[in-house]
């Protein structure tokens, strides 16, 4: 899979770019393109579509100041799609159902105040406050659905507009007065994330995010979904609607949730036994492991790269990836795993038998952007295509199959082989944080007086296969090879 946009992706461009690039993915071997929200957001064109206002709207509809979105309009976004199922590749759409922002109309309704750090902590009684609660989207006039959203469909809010106050405000509604289920108790309650928290208790809220999910669908024919913020909602909630959509469409469509909890195995584990294991979660343990091993250069233990994360221990629902919108430099998660460890980062996702890789746009065609830091100073950031990427993209379809041999027994030096099957040849892996070295490697007796050469190109020398099926797999300092037959 790739993720095919970054937070700062140029406006107006991607659906395009997408529909331009379909037929390159498709040989490239990528099987599905995860796309950005393709919903209007609270900033209209200018949104990256995580600030959803109307669902409904795909840029057809003038709200927010324009009709596109950022990304472009809703016949772009329809001709990306088709383009992309010409060329056989699946479609991964964004849903963003946690929150809504951008109402048009204020309500007045009564809530408590909450600590930002401990939600189930009121710090007031409950009173009256005003809040734009109401969604009753002009611009779009009932097209496609009728519901309007009110003050009974949220279960928090962060403005008061009558007291101008910035805060958390617990909704005090008849579907409850205080906040749903979560698995864990980071902030006491992390069900409230930001802007106007959906109520997922309320049965008319479940039925127009299922009609929704249903319509774009229709439209679409897409054959995954990607769900934003499941940490903040109720994993019961997710039971029920991915039940209902795949039996409504009569699919069995992938989902992965973003579940994101650097280091903690045990909360994604928790959370897809809570959900019966009805999605994939991104390996956030293992992303954390990547950024910190580009950070510690020779001083981290190669041997332990997979330690806690999710793929070592569930490999059936781990998204493995390497970076994303939200851990790139200047984004609220940034944890960039470094340049120089990006290619044997790469390798450990791409090239063995567990785990569903997902590609960041970035790092296969570059990317440069301008936004200003914590500290309030502008910065200009370049992400570099990583050279790397695309021959052990065409490594991955052409080569990595088979029986997987490991060899990860020294500090700064692991390998592994795959030998192949009857359809594909194998390849050799060896990387290095260290000095270059050699490993010695099976890779079957098949291959025995045959030589292998380095596709990545960083050892020009081939090796040769022994009449065992051993070889001498070489890589350099710091790098990673990647070694296939020579035919």
């Amino acid at each position: 899979m790739i993720q095919f946009f970054h937070w700062y992706s140029p406006e107006d461009t991607l659906w395009k770019e997408v529909k331009e690039k379909a037929e390159y993915l498709g040989n490239l071997g990528i099987t599905s393109v995860w796309l950005p929200p393709a919903s209007k957001g609270e900033q209209g064109g200018m949104s990256v579509g995580y600030d959803t206002y109307d669902l409904f709207d795909l840029g057809e509809f003038d709200q927010k100041g324009s009709v596109r979105t950022k990304y472009g309009t809703k016949d772009e976004f329809i001709e990306a799609t088709n383009a992309l199922h010409d060329r056989g590749v699946q479609v991964v759409v964004d849903f963003v159902l946690n929150h809504k922002a951008g109402g048009d109309e204020s309500e007045i309704m009564q809530a408590v105040k909450v600590s930002e750090e401990n939600r189930l902590k009121n710090i007031s009684e409950p009173y009256e406050i005003e809040s734009f609660t109401r969604f009753t989207f002009p611009g779009r006039n009932g097209a496609y659905s009728d519901f309007i959203w009110d003050k009974n469909c949220f279960s928090g809010v962060d403005y008061d507009h009558r007291n101008q106050e910035h805060g958390i405000f617990n909704l005090m509604s008849e579907h409850g007065n205080d906040w749903d289920e979560m698995i864990d108790d980071e902030k006491g309650n992390y069900d409230f994330l930001m802007f106007c928290d959906i109520e997922f208790r309320n049965p008319a809220v479940r039925d127009e995010l299922l009609n929704y999910a249903t319509w774009l669908h229709e439209l679409t024919h897409y054959d995954g979904v990607r769900l934003d913020a499941v940490k903040h909602i109720s994993p019961q909630y997710f039971k029920e609607f991915m039940h209902l959509l795949r039996e409504r469409i009569g699919k069995e469509i992938f989902a992965v949730g973003e579940y994101w909890a650097p280091g903690q195995l045990e909360l994604l584990q928790r959370y897809i036994e809570a959900t019966d294991g009805t999605m994939s979660l991104f390996d956030s343990a293992l992303q954390h492991n990547l950024h910190k091993a580009s950070n510690s250069g020779s001083a981290f233990d190669l041997r332990t790269i997979f330690d806690e994360s999710l793929v070592a221990h569930n490999q059936a629902l781990a998204v493995t990836l390497v970076d994303n919108h939200d851990t790139q430099p200047l984004q609220a998660l940034e944890a960039p795993v470094e340049a120089w460890f990006k290619p044997l980062a790469y390798a450990l996702i791409l090239l063995r038998k567990d785990g569903y890789p997902c590609v960041f746009y970035p790092d296969l065609f570059g990317a440069s952007y301008w936004d200003k830091g914590e500290n309030g100073q502008d910065y200009e950031i370049f992400i570099h295509r990583i050279d790397e990427l695309e021959p052990m993209l065409y490594a991955r379809k052409d080569f990595a199959f088979g029986t997987q041999r490991d060899y990860f027994e020294q500090a700064n030096l692991i390998g592994w082989t795959r030998e192949g099957d009857e359809d594909h040849s194998g390849c050799a892996v060896v990387m290095s944080n260290g000095d270059g070295a050699t490993l010695p490697m099976e890779i079957g007796t098949r291959y025995s007086g045959r030589s292998f050469r380095d596709i990545l190109g960083k050892i020009q020398e081939e090796v040769w296969v022994n009449e065992s099926g051993w070889a001498d797999f070489q890589c350099a300092p710091g790098s990673v090879s990647v070694w296939t037959e020579v035919i």
